[in-house]
């Protein structure tokens, strides 16, 4: 299970609408090899495939694949605004540390 926050639902939502996105679609997260503490997260608007998991909050959704899932399974995805960066962050307790930047992470051992 991975959960959506109600401040990232709602910014969600303005960037659905903004990018014009059909109604099926929604934002996947994804987990790549890369970044500076192994793994990273990317973000972007899609839609499903047949595999994916979707997970849907006041009325938008989050789509993962299941190979990404191994890695985000009970985490929360927020939107964050500071003054440098703003954006959705991760909180992935699957990680046993993060970058500064928060877009990388490096897994717990299993």
């Amino acid at each position: 299970m991975i959960s959506l926050t109600d401040t990232a639902a709602l910014h969600l939502r303005q960037l659905l609408v903004e990018k014009n996105a059909p109604a099926s679609a929604g934002l996947r997260v994804r987990v790549e090899k890369g970044g500076c503490a192994g793994w990273q997260y990317t973000m972007k608007v899609d839609e499903p495939g047949p595999a994916d998991q979707i997970y849907t909050h006041q009325g938008v959704s989050l789509i993962v694949d299941p190979e990404s899932l191994v890695f985000l399974n009970e985490s929360r995805i927020d939107y964050v605004e500071a003054l440098n960066d703003s954006g959705f962050r991760v909180e992935n307790p699957n990680a046993a540390r993060n970058c500064g930047c928060g877009t990388s992470f490096e897994p717990k051992a299993a």
